[in-house]
């Protein structure tokens, strides 16, 4: 039963190459297909991502079903990535091409159509990640933006409580610093 369980049945060479070569062929057609696979909008682009890992699995480990063999690809996937990693943080012209760029969708109120398009995404799905934020409209963001690995960025056009609690604190305390520079001049002339 040991020897079953860690005897590898494919060569080690192969069994880092396999998940090494469908990590970056999985890279280039995420980056492909868009920001919108990362950004599991919808059931049906989870149900896609899920699937992928669960198609791919032959792949990686041939008919490999030992543990020594499940080690070795875990390293080779750990591997890579790292490997990955660290190339695009010392190269940021290369990080820019696999990662891709920003998709500004909302600018001063203002839903972008064709930026809409280009990430198919519909108006609902927006709303809903508005919705998500506390927002109920267009005209109440500032900036909505797809970022290259998915997420959202959403500013509003009206201060948080906690910014507009901020700005009267400032006021404040510019209130009283004005007060207390006169109540020196006002000292020092009677002085």
């Amino acid at each position: 039963m040991i020897q079953s369980m860690f005897a590898l049945h494919l060569p080690i060479l192969e069994k880092l190459l396999r998940p090494m070569i469908v990590y970056l062929f999985l890279i280039g057609f995420l980056r492909l297909f868009g920001k919108r696979e990362l950004a599991q909008l919808n059931p049906f682009d989870l149900v896609v991502l899920l699937s992928l890992s669960n198609t791919v699995q032959n792949a990686m480990i041939g008919d490999d079903n030992s543990v020594t063999g499940g080690i070795i690809g875990a390293f080779a996937l750990l591997a890579i990535n790292w490997l990955l990693t660290l190339v695009l943080f010392k190269s940021p012209k290369l990080d820019k091409i696999v990662e891709g760029t920003e998709t500004v969708l909302i600018r001063h109120g203002v839903l972008d159509q064709a930026a809409m398009k280009k990430e198919a995404l519909t108006e609902l799905e927006l709303k809903s990640v508005l919705h998500k934020q506390g927002l109920n409209s267009y005209a109440e963001v500032e900036k909505c933006v797809l970022e290259p690995n998915g997420t959202f960025y959403v500013e509003a056009k009206t201060p948080s409580s906690d910014d507009a609690e901020r700005r009267e604190v400032l006021a404040l305390v510019r209130t009283l610093s004005a007060e207390v520079r006169e109540l020196k001049v006002l000292l020092a002339a009677r002085g």
